[in-house]
């Protein structure tokens, strides 16, 4: 899959296991990842491509606003946490 700036992608390894990011900037080999809290824009969690699972459902228009990024993954985890409690 092409990981594309603007994605949601989950961490699969690391100390940040299962955490949602977006996706800030794509290299070779690494993507810069925001939650838009601790990881903010300006100083994005390099992590390589291999230890993230990309998230295809929801995508954030703007790259340039922690809080739109907030707000992304708020209410993608806030899906997940619904879905869950329908089982």
């Amino acid at each position: 899959m092409r990981l594309e700036p603007g994605m949601l992608a989950k961490s699969k390894a690391g100390h940040d296991k299962n955490c949602i990011y977006v996706i800030i900037c794509v290299n070779d080999e690494y993507v810069y990842l925001a939650d838009g809290l601790e990881k903010s824009i300006f100083h994005a969690k390099k992590k390589n491509k291999k230890h993230i699972q990309p998230i295809t459902k929801i995508k954030c228009n703007s790259l340039s606003d922690d809080q739109e990024i907030r707000n992304i993954i708020d209410k993608y985890s806030k899906s997940i946490e619904s879905r869950n409690e329908k089982r």
